[in-house]
């Protein structure tokens, strides 16, 4: 059965994962490509429909993002969203201005209920989320308007007869009230997908073409214990068997105990058949790390210093053909797709250095957000209590210590680490049950700031480090909000670590969300 696919062109827009996530939800695979991507190649993927995203541009700017034409000529479903839709607008004859006034954030829109993107939305008017300075002005000869505010005459428009639909507001956004059933009737209405797309399918399909396309060959697997290399390693271990050498670096940037527990999982004495090496490269990975404060930096030396490790191993062994990492869609999305903004590089993908001794990186996940990633790991047979770990940073503690890495401000990090875990996972109160404060976070630890400060502890004067805790929630990890955390929690887990961590004495709260934050700090 051929897989029904959404493509999402991307023009810059900071949306563009999220629009993928939502036609995803929809039981429908969605892959994002860049605007750069020739037209021949997108309509080789024979997409059920096309989105088009957001961006900062003006499409009336000579150097702006466009695309080719004759796009709207293929007979494929087009949804502009944003920039999107003034692309389209531009494209096929209406005319795009800068708006006599900018709509930013909460909008209510009234809506033309006719029409098959609005169908079901329950009255005549719905609250948007809107974020632009141009707005189509005139639409193009075809096309009428679907929805308005008093400021966007156009904020919706359509040619029913061609398939082609825009929305001048993000219908993506969890901001957008009914934004889902949108982008819903888009996808099965419109475009006519099933909806089928499920992830048992996937799991089968991947391990069907890893054996074609390893055969015989030795693959050597990076694997942290985290929840995507965890799957990662599992589900070629499925395709491969002992073909497959899984390689643990513990580069002294884990969690407080986290590389032996790790060895308990994957090593010879826990429950999966996997070959297994733990390289201890703590001194190797602190002294690249030497004097390096800037993030980017840091984080590239870290995933360089990854494949040599990688390097070293696999001549120890012999010839391998194949490098594994759990790179998922937004390590890919955050490093960077065609034109698009860099928000951070990831170890395992705009961290690469340009020369790797392997044949080929096979990045099997690649393409699945991290809840998907879990849904992976259960129909590989993984236990729960892995598979809903927290995510953990392919350079660990690197990215949640600012500025230079030493091993005192890793073990400060570990210790105040491990008292916060403790704390939030034995959190009761009237309005938390044991366990559910833990469970209802999407991830939370101690980061390291760069900042000292004068304080007092008995008698003396101390000139100590300040830590910040940070715990958010989340469903995708592309957005996310400050959780917040019961009071008496905080207060106990500043007095313990104050008391037990030297050289600490300063504990802060980091309350912003995603954005305009990343959720690491670094």
């Amino acid at each position: 059965m051929t897989q029904e696919t959404i493509i999402v062109l991307d023009f810059g827009g900071q949306y563009n994962q999220l629009i993928a996530r939502r036609v995803r939800e929809c039981g429908v695979y969605a892959e994002v490509l860049p605007y750069t991507k020739k037209l021949p190649e997108l309509l080789e993927k024979n997409p059920k429909g096309i989105i088009f995203t957001g961006g900062p541009n003006s499409v009336y700017d000579p150097a702006s993002p466009h695309y080719d034409p004759a796009i709207f000529e293929a007979g494929i479903p087009i949804l502009g969203i944003c920039y999107g839709s003034q692309l389209m607008a531009w494209s096929l004859g209406g005319s795009v201005e800068t708006a006599p006034v900018s709509e930013y954030g909460h909008t209510e829109v009234s809506v033309d209920r006719a029409s098959v993107l609005f169908k079901d939305i329950e009255a005549d008017s719905t609250v948007c989320w809107m974020s632009h300075t141009d707005y189509i002005a005139s639409v193009p000869d075809g096309f009428r308007i679907t929805a308005s505010t008093p400021v966007c005459p156009a904020a919706a428009m359509e040619d029913a007869s061609c398939k082609l639909y825009a929305t001048q507001f993000h219908p993506e956004v969890m901001h957008t009230r009914e934004g889902m059933k949108m982008l819903s009737a888009f996808v099965y209405d419109v475009c006519g997908c099933k909806g089928d797309w499920e992830m048992g399918s996937f799991v089968e399909n991947s391990i069907t073409s890893l054996r074609e396309k390893i055969g015989g060959g030795k693959v050597l697997c990076a694997l942290s214990g985290g929840v995507d290399s965890s799957v990662a390693a599992v589900l070629l271990s499925r395709a491969v068997g002992k073909q497959l050498t899984c390689v643990f670096v513990d580069h002294g940037l884990l969690r407080k105990d986290e590389g032996d527990q790790v060895e308990a999982i994957f090593g010879p004495n826990g429950p999966y058949e996997l070959n297994f090496i733990r390289v201890n490269a703590a001194n190797r990975f602190y002294e690249r790390l030497r004097g390096w404060s800037e993030p980017e930096t840091k984080r590239k030396i870290i995933g360089e210093e990854f494949i040599r490790v990688f390097e070293d191993i696999a001549h120890e062994i012999g010839a391998v053909d194949y490098l594994v990492q759990g790179t998922i869609y937004p390590d890919v999305i955050e490093s960077g797709l065609g034109k698009s903004a860099v928000i951070k590089s990831h170890h395992n993908v705009g961290g690469l250095p340009d020369v790797v001794d392997f044949k080929e990186i096979i990045e099997p996940l690649r393409m699945l957000f991290k809840d998907e990633v879990r849904k992976a790991g259960l129909e590989l047979g993984l236990p729960e209590y892995l598979v809903n770990r927290q995510p953990f940073p392919g350079p660990g503690l690197g990215v949640r210590i600012i500025g230079e890495i030493t091993a005192e401000k890793v073990r400060i990090v570990q210790e105040a680490d491990a008292i916060y875990r403790e704390e939030i996972a034995s959190y009761e109160d009237a309005d938390w049950p044991a366990g559910a404060l833990e469970k209802s976070l999407g991830q939370f630890f101690v980061a390291l700031t760069n900042m000292r400060s004068v304080g007092v502890m008995g008698d003396f004067r101390t000139y100590d480090y300040a830590v910040v805790l940070r715990a958010v929630l989340t469903s995708d990890f592309m957005t996310a909000e400050a959780a917040e955390l019961p009071w008496p929690l905080i207060r106990k887990v500043t007095n313990r670590i104050v008391n037990e961590v030297k050289g600490v004495n300063r504990v802060l709260v980091d309350c912003t969300g995603k954005p305009p934050a990343t959720i690491e700090l670094e």
